[in-house]
């Protein structure tokens, strides 16, 4: 009997370890089991997360590229714009299946697929219309479509399922986290159980170890997920915000590029109507001087053409000082009296910083001239002016001066040691930090707010200055007003290179006259052109079309001189030349123009160029330097 008490004890026994074996055993693959199940679950929702976001990162750079793309025009940007929008369409329909488990996701998703359609048949018209090369209506049809319903609908819908996804990992993680605790408890009763069993004890404890194990590797696997999440989450954060920096900055850019194209159209425009009106001042002051010539010698008469010669030089100035601003002037450098230069802006100052503005003029540099594109000078000072008399918020004082001044070398940026006049421009504004005094020069850097400022102002004067040799500084400080100093080398001339012949002196009339032939479409300076020749003892032909120039040519008997105009439609004066000097290599020609455009300075090569509009003295002069060589 006791034999068969230890028998049926030790079969208990047997059977209570197997049944323990079976138990931990069984234990282990739930505990797995439901791990595995938690962990693929969690992955789910941090791939759905990263989905919806990767589907938010996408839609943004479909619409960037359809901005750039209806902007620029370049149709790369428009395929760009279509890739990118048909990959965010695919990305919509995984991110169905991947919640297809999930009703109120399911419904979500579907609600942001009619979105995305409905935010597509939106720029798809944008985007019809930049590729029609309408980019005027594309433009404002792109600005209006930002504050869309349906963008604001795909947002929304992306927000939600975000949201949705957060909250149900976070619901997953702490099942995970149950799931673990409760497979330890069960682990931990049943390795009580089997050291009590110690007839099978070695042999179901290395089965308990091996459990044990597996646990803690499955504990230390579900904290490098947990890693792997966080990073995965960061990445995210910084991919967004590195999403919205490149909007903000687009942004600014587009802001930039605007603005600039606005000025560009602004100095093409006055170009435009300055060579219209220099052909209208040709006319009007030829017709003065030979009023001059011929009429009566009565005092009121000659008082009133002085009168109407000084208006007109006067709108002649004027429109020099436009074309400078339009930049459609070439280099055109010569001898400058810094105090004169300075006295004769005075009245376009006062004209365009206002009444509110008063302007000092100092200055010790009389006697010493500078080497240099008088219009280019003047619209240097002029952008000076402008920027000072912003920073006084347009009321202030203003001093120019312009000193005398000896440097030694290295002492004003990379200037020579030498002579040197300064124009000193002074303000009493607000001054400038140290950072932004570092940068005034780079082009598109300004202080001024969006739509003010260009940002290449100062970086004009800075190229203007440095074109002639010359440097320039700043000197300012928070609350102290600021001074621009354009530091030009000193000209040393003999008193024959700065002798100026008055615009209104008589011109001889030549012992012989030459035979010109005179080249302008425009018929009425034509005719006055024609007339100033006849005036001065010439024999000119007329040609009012360069087509018709070489037939004209070949009918004069000789010629002398071709005075042609630059501009004209069609062919240009440098192109006319070209063909007729295929045939008459030795011609000698004297081009006159208003306003040489985007023409290039070489097409003219060495012929010489007079500038409209011009008195008789200056054309007499000009056709015998050209005519005799």
């Amino acid at each position: 009997m006791p034999e068969d008490w230890r028998g049926w004890v030790l079969a208990f026994v047997l059977v209570l370890g197997i049944g323990t074996t079976f138990g931990l055993v069984q234990t282990v693959v739930d505990a797995n089991a439901a791990r595995d199940g938690a962990i693929e679950r969690r992955s789910h929702s941090f791939e759905v997360v990263i989905l919806a976001r990767s589907l938010g990162e996408n839609l943004a750079q479909a619409e960037a590229a359809l901005g750039r793309f209806v902007i620029s025009g370049d149709r790369q940007l428009g395929v760009r714009f279509a890739r990118d929008w048909a990959q965010a369409g695919r990305q919509i329909g995984l991110l169905d299946r991947m919640v297809r488990d999930n009703v109120l996701q399911r419904a979500r998703v579907t609600a942001l697929r009619r979105a995305y359609a409905a935010r597509g048949r939106e720029l798809s018209v944008i985007a019809a219309g930049a590729a029609d090369d309408r980019p005027d209506p594309a433009i404002t049809a792109f600005y209006d479509a930002r504050d869309s319903l349906a963008l604001r609908r795909i947002d929304d819908l992306l927000g939600q399922t975000i949201a949705a996804e957060r909250l149900l990992l976070d619901a997953r993680s702490i099942e995970l986290d149950a799931t673990i605790a409760r497979s330890n408890r069960l682990a931990g009763g049943l390795l009580l159980l089997g050291v009590a069993l110690t007839a099978i004890g070695l042999f179901f404890g290395w089965h308990l170890v091996q459990a044990i194990a597996e646990r803690r590797a499955a504990a230390d696997e579900a904290d490098a997920e947990r890693a792997r999440a966080a990073e995965l989450e960061a990445a995210v954060d910084a991919a967004t915000a590195s999403l919205r920096a490149e909007q903000v900055e687009r942004a600014a850019a587009e802001a930039q590029l605007n603005q600039a194209q606005k000025m560009e159209a602004i100095g093409q425009l006055t170009g435009g109507i300055a060579h219209d009106f220099n052909n209208m001042l040709a006319v009007v002051l030829g017709g003065i001087e030979l009023a001059r010539r011929h009429v009566p010698d009565d005092p009121a008469v000659r008082r009133h053409l002085d009168h109407a010669a000084e208006g007109g030089q006067r709108a002649a100035a004027l429109t020099r000082q436009l074309l400078a601003f339009a930049r459609a002037e070439p280099v055109a450098p010569e001898a400058i009296d810094p105090p004169a230069l300075i006295e004769g802006m005075t009245p376009l100052l006062d004209r365009t910083l206002g009444d509110a503005i008063r302007i000092e003029v100092a200055g010790d540099a009389r006697g010493w001239s500078v080497w240099a594109d008088r219009h280019q000078l003047e619209n240097a000072i002029l952008n000076l002016a402008v920027n000072a008399r912003d920073a006084m918020e347009e009321r202030g004082t203003l001093t120019i001066a312009a000193r005398a001044m000896t440097l030694a070398a290295g002492q004003i940026g990379g200037c020579a040691a030498g002579d040197y006049v300064a124009f000193c421009i002074t303000d009493t504004g607000h001054g400038m930090t140290p950072e932004v005094q570092a940068r005034v020069f780079e082009p598109f850097f300004t202080t001024k707010p969006v739509g003010r400022g260009t940002g290449l102002g100062l970086s004009q004067v800075f190229g203007t200055v440095r074109r002639f040799g010359g440097e320039i500084g700043i000197e300012s400080a928070p609350g102290r007003g600021t001074t621009v100093t354009l530091y030009l080398p000193r000209h040393h001339h003999t008193a024959e290179a700065v002798a100026a012949v008055p615009e209104d002196a008589p011109s001889e009339a030549p012992t012989t006259g030459r035979d010109i032939l005179v080249v302008e479409d425009d018929p009425r300076v034509l005719r006055s052109v024609v007339a100033a020749l006849g005036e001065l003892g010439h024999r000119p032909v007329s040609c009012d079309d360069p087509a018709k120039a070489a037939d004209a040519l070949i009918a004069m008997p000789s010629v002398d001189l071709v005075l042609s105009d630059v501009l004209m439609p069609g062919v240009t004066g440098p192109e006319m030349v070209s063909g007729l000097r295929r045939h008459r290599p030795d011609l000698r020609v004297l081009y006159m123009t208003g306003f040489a455009g985007d023409l290039d300075e070489d097409a003219l090569g060495r012929d010489p160029v007079i500038r409209k509009p011009f008195t008789l003295a200056v054309l007499g002069d000009a056709v015998s330097a050209a005519a005799g060589g």
